[in-house]
């Protein structure tokens, strides 16, 4: 099934969707593309707000881009994977018995699925700028990624290794 429409099963269903992607089997690379596609939006989504900020304060631009290019698509990517790691540790105590690699498909499969709200976010970022808006937008992101998140992962935990 294509990825658009995994995302938007995903908001019906995350457990579902989580389950599927599972069930295709254990590729590492499938969970690599998930947060490093994640990551490429993410940059994508910040540039309204880094040019609104270059025009702002008289910043260089490429100098702003640079650094986000960085910390989005060099550092986030092994921030998720350790946060992935933690969370299979976290479902570990409390008796999951799932897979490393179903937490890594979990959490790196609720921030894809969760794209189209972040770029909603770096829309009003860059137009808007700081405000009750982006304050709005940016809980209603965080609220969706950890419940599709949560299900996922409770999905991947069900099922023994």
């Amino acid at each position: 099934m294509p990825v658009t429409s995994d995302i938007v099963a995903t908001y019906r269903g995350p457990g579902r969707v989580v389950q599927r992607l599972l069930d295709l089997g254990q590729r590492e690379d499938r969970a690599l593309v998930f947060v490093m596609g994640f990551c490429v939006v993410a940059f994508i989504a910040q540039l309204p707000s880094l040019a609104r900020r270059a025009h702002l304060e008289g910043l260089e631009l490429n100098m702003l881009m640079g650094g986000a290019l960085l910390g989005s698509v060099i550092i986030l990517p092994l921030f998720f994977y350790v946060l992935a790691f933690v969370s299979f540790g976290a479902a570990r105590l409390v008796g999951g018995r799932g897979s490393a690699y179903g937490a890594r498909v979990a959490l790196f499969w609720a921030l894809l699925s969760s794209t189209p709200l972040v770029l909603l976010n770096g829309l009003v970022a860059g137009f808007m700028g700081p405000g009750p808006a982006l304050t709005l937008v940016g809980i209603v992101w965080l609220g969706i990624f950890v419940w599709i998140w949560l299900a996922g992962l409770v999905q991947a935990q069900r099922q023994a290794e």
